[in-house]
């Protein structure tokens, strides 16, 4: 039976399960690392998507909705940032993995979360959906890399970041080009971790590509996409 509602017995196992691991001595520092103003509970991220997986095992979802509904509730509701992680790590379910009806939660993550781990926590999902539904996404994509929102245009360089010989160097260029002139630190950073990622599978297209735009490209992105080539 399809239904929206949310699983409730999933978040409330999910919540409960991240405060029993609370760790108060790490949480400080870890809140403080993040420059987050959400309190930190100081459970460790790989330990946060283990037991969330954990947990949807347990409590499975019906539907593609439901799941949708969730991940919504447990991100806008969060108390802590670990909440935030686990609403990110659900929506790596299969049940999800290529539905475009997920893409509007990803905007609200990135555009609410408006840091470099949410906002990095769904590259995988853009990626996966560019895959499965490629014309839809490269549109989508494009006009992120012009977004006023430099989270949402971050998203558009780093989206392709495990796509491997699945990477479409045009849209790649393209969002990178959107955005050459940009100043802030986390578009710069992004733009050359996505040239550094490409290069280990076409390290020429990207020695050309940082050839062919000398002056225009910044020392930062320049220093990391070279790196390892």
């Amino acid at each position: 039976m399809v239904t929206t509602e949310i699983n409730d017995e999933l978040l409330a196992a999910i919540r409960a399960a991240l405060h029993q691991r609370a760790d108060p001595a790490r949480a400080a520092g870890a809140q403080a690392y993040m420059k987050s103003s959400i309190p930190s509970l100081g459970v460790r991220v790989p330990e946060v998507r283990r037991l969330t997986l954990a947990v949807a095992a347990d409590h499975p979802f019906d539907s593609v909705e439901q799941l949708r509904a969730t991940v919504l509730e447990l991100w806008r509701k969060a108390t802590v940032r670990e909440e935030r992680y686990a609403a990110i790590d659900l929506t790596g379910l299969r049940l999800s993995a290529a539905a475009p009806e997920m893409l509007p939660v990803y905007e609200e993550i990135i555009r609410s979360g408006a840091w470099w781990d949410f906002v990095d926590g769904v590259a995988d999902r853009l990626c996966t959906l560019l895959q499965a539904h490629r014309p839809m996404l490269t549109a989508v994509l494009r006009g992120w890399s012009t977004d006023e929102d430099f989270w949402i245009r971050r998203a558009s360089i780093t989206a392709q970041l495990k796509a491997k010989a699945g990477t479409d160097p045009e849209l790649l260029r393209d969002v990178i080009e959107a955005n050459l002139a940009d100043p802030e630190f986390f578009i710069r950073k992004a733009i050359g971790w996505a040239l550094r990622e490409y290069g280990k599978t076409d390290p020429d297209w990207v020695r050309g590509f940082v050839a062919g735009r000398a002056g225009r490209l910044s020392a930062l992105s320049r220093r990391e996409a070279l790196r390892n080539l």
